[in-house]
């Protein structure tokens, strides 16, 4: 019988890389030229590896399913984030374009915590030893909704959050170190 690892799952856009802001409102870059990482992400990613965390993105992108983004494009933009954070297992895409519009993948879009429950079961997760990190209340709501501990990075947005995470904090370092130390907590 096989041991269940615990999982970091991470948000993409706003987490690890920077975020496009109109009106207050986070969107995604529109092409890899514009997918730049905020700093620290690489290495805080390979320190929470090391630590035996699965490192998996879990992201929406409902731009595609919209017809407003190629997902090509998005493909693209996850290959060059797989060459700039190696420690990134595996990544979950949701291109559901929600807003009402029924889809027989709603049940992994954000804030429904089907990515997050897909990848314990094929990966042989621990989700009570598992992390959601994100900036968006969708975030959060998944992580509670899978059974994970939360971290929310707080810029501010003009959005409130409709759950309460476990720690708030202002960027993806910080978020790491919150999770490392809740787990060294946990060892002694």
């Amino acid at each position: 019988m096989s041991v269940l690892k615990p999982a970091i799952f991470l948000d993409r856009d706003g987490t690890l890389n920077i975020q496009v802001i109109r009106a207050g409102k986070p969107y995604p870059p529109q092409t890899v030229d514009e997918f730049t990482l905020f700093p620290g992400v690489p290495a805080a990613c390979a320190q929470l590896a090391a630590d035996g965390y699965v490192i998996i993105v879990a992201t929406n992108q409902p731009d595609v399913g919209r017809g407003d983004q190629q997902q090509s494009v998005v493909e693209a933009m996850h290959a060059k984030l797989r060459e700039l954070v190696p420690s990134i297992t595996h990544i979950e895409v949701c291109y559901a374009p929600g807003q009402g519009i029924p889809n027989p993948e709603d049940y992994r879009r954000k804030p429904e915590p089907g990515m997050l429950t897909d990848a314990a079961k094929n990966l042989g997760l621990d989700l009570t030893r598992s992390w959601m990190i994100g900036d968006r209340w969708r975030d959060i709501d998944c992580g509670q909704r899978a059974g994970v501990r939360t971290v929310f990075i707080d810029f501010g947005y003009a959005e409130e959050l409709r759950a309460a995470p476990d720690f708030t904090v202002r960027n993806f370092p910080e978020a790491a170190a919150v999770v490392r130390r809740a787990t060294t907590a946990r060892l002694d």
